[in-house]
């Protein structure tokens, strides 16, 4: 190994450590004072809060739950289909519209909540008229808050069908809808659902059409802001929070397809019976070579080798503990005698081994296991058989799958274990305008000032409590922090004794035997001859240089990525309802 090489590295270890220790007392000096002046002022002075006026903003359905809002919306009365059991469930969750008791932002301004944990909850509004977004956009908007967080539940929304036998007081999963919108998370599942029911022109059933690919919701007390716009050509925008999450194409996003192939395979054509689809084969005409001994074995007596010279072949490998003792209750009579138990021989740990030493075993040379003809190209071979294509007897070309079936109410049907879930803000119309508009009037307002209570809200560290002793530091909690103080200690109790640093902080010093191990490689590689040093003095440096970059690695990614604590929820839900469509 050469000289310039295990420096660098080592050296390279070395900087980027102590180096990351430096530039992380620059940016905590500049990060304390700013960060100081935030909390001070946001603790000082009180959050200003404004009080919902209604808006005049003018929309197919527009609802901001205000007093009369239970003149258009009617919690339901049915019970829950399951097709999967025999067994129902009833919406025994109720409904009420309140303001958010977590980082309310605006006096007054109340949302429908959704009150039980652990319950199906289902309610629902009439429209004044249909909405039907044919040859226009269709533009569904709405905020959610999820005052106890998100372990597992739903909190979409679902535009239902118009039709004479939609009742509200019967609403139900089994309710014909056309789209389904919003977040759902339980355990790893995690998404913002766009579902839209299809017809079949030629059968007249509809499909449901899901999203392959959506967005992640976002699981935060703040409010969120959740956006669907669906535009006569076809394409489809996610928004959440304003941000544009997804985009793409109805005709190509979703499964199943909304189109279905043109071909398809011909279930009436079979393979036939001479078909041969083995690409090789075993040689026919190879054999196996005569010396070929199939009999021998894989490994051998090693005959070379030797019983080492502190062998000790008369001390037993186990030895009765000397330090045991005959239980004070032990009655030979009724349990015999008592022996004490076996521990291992002290001896042989300080030996090669104990008891009869028989010569190792190795690998046998002669070895060659059972043979096996080799393979070669079938010259038979047709090829993978396919059933050939015919005409899809069920195809059809919808161009418009935006144009969906007139929709008469809008649903929430969800199970969730959390409650507390608000709903507000829900706007469904054709302008993107008027959308954008209402989300500067609530929104936008309310999220900054949700966002300050909330880091006001942070506990802060109390200027009485003692400072943490190094000691007690964690490396993922803060890399550069936990470096720079081992460090310190270190050498502030190697000045006094350098014994005692070892003893007590250790991982510094192990930091430096790295180092040292590595000089004393390249030391001992120019005595060897510089480009040719002995072979285990090559590992040992080629070892040590691996580690040193490994562990550059990890502080440097640990640093930059933190320390994410993820906490798996096993809990088994239905993510959508499963009802007939």
């Amino acid at each position: 190994m050469r000289f310039n090489e295990v420096i660098a590295s080592a050296l390279c270890t070395s900087a980027a450590l102590l180096g990351s220790v430096r530039a992380a007392d620059d940016l905590d000096d500049g990060a304390e004072a700013s960060s100081t002046s935030l909390s001070e002022s946001s603790t000082s002075l009180p959050i200003e809060k404004p009080t919902f006026t209604p808006s005049n903003i003018k929309a197919a359905f527009f609802e901001q739950f205000t007093d009369d809002w239970e003149s258009r919306w009617q919690p339901s009365h049915a019970k829950k289909q399951d097709s999967k059991t025999d067994e129902d469930w009833a919406y025994v969750g109720t409904w009420a519209v309140e303001e958010p008791h977590v980082l309310k932002a605006i006096e007054g301004d109340k949302g429908l909540v959704v009150k039980n944990p652990a319950a199906h909850h289902a309610i629902s509004a009439k429209f004044d008229k249909k909405i039907d977004n044919k040859g226009k956009a269709l533009v569904v908007q709405y905020e959610v808050k999820l005052q106890n967080g998100l372990e597992c539940g739903g909190a979409y929304m679902k535009l239902l069908r118009d039709n004479k036998e939609l009742h509200a007081d019967e609403f139900s999963n089994a309710s014909p809808y056309v789209i389904m919108f919003g977040p759902d998370k339980c355990g790893a599942t995690n998404k913002v659902h766009f579902i839209f029911q299809h017809k079949n022109p030629k059968t007249g059933e509809y499909e449901e059409k899901h999203l392959k690919s959506p967005p992640m919701a976002r699981i935060v007390k703040t409010t969120s802001l959740y956006t669907l716009i669906v535009k006569p050509d076809q394409t489809y925008e996610i928004r959440v929070d304003g941000e544009s999450l997804k985009n793409g194409s109805l005709l190509e996003d979703f499964t199943p397809s909304v189109n279905p192939e043109k071909e398809i395979d011909d279930p009436n054509d079979k393979k036939p019976e001479d078909w041969v689809d083995e690409a090789r084969i075993a040689d026919p005409e190879a054999s196996k070579p005569e010396d070929w001994d199939e009999e021998a074995p894989y490994e051998i007596v090693d005959e070379e080798a030797t019983k080492p010279d502190d062998w000790l072949e008369d001390e037993p490998i186990m030895v009765p503990d000397p330090e045991a003792e005959k239980p004070e209750d032990w009655d030979d009579e009724e349990d015999g005698d008592w022996v004490p138990p076996q521990v291992p021989n002290p001896k042989c740990e300080e030996a090669s081994g104990c008891g009869k030493w028989e010569p190792p075993m190795k690998k046998n040379p002669e070895y060659k296991g059972k043979w096996s003809a080799p393979y070669i190209d079938n010259p038979l071979y047709k090829g993978v058989w396919k059933p050939k294509k015919m005409s899809n007897p069920d195809y059809f070309e919808d161009k418009t799958p935006a144009n969906f079936e007139p929709m008469g109410a809008i649903g929430f049907e969800i199970w969730t274990m959390q409650n507390d879930i608000l709903f507000d803000n829900i706007y469904i119309g054709h302008s993107l305008e008027d959308a954008e508009k209402l989300k500067a009037e609530t929104y936008d307002v309310k999220r900054p000032i949700e966002t300050a209570e909330d880091e006001a809200n942070k506990p802060k560290p109390s200027e009485d409590e003692p400072p943490r002793s190094p000691m007690d530091l964690k490396f993922l909690d803060d890399p550069y922090v936990f470096v720079r103080e081992k460090v310190e200690l270190f050498l502030t109790i190697a000045r006094k004794d350098p014994m005692e640093a070892i003893r007590f902080v250790p991982e510094v010093a192990g930091g430096i035997g790295v180092l040292a191990v590595t000089l004393l490689a390249v030391l001992l590689g120019g005595v060897f001859g510089g480009s040719k040093a002995a072979p285990e003095v090559k590992k040992a440096a080629e070892d040590v240089k691996k580690a040193a970059v490994d562990t550059k690695d990890q502080a440097m990614d640990a640093a930059a990525t933190g320390a994410d604590k993820v906490q798996s929820e096993v809990n088994k839900r239905t993510t959508r309802s499963s009802g007939p469509a």
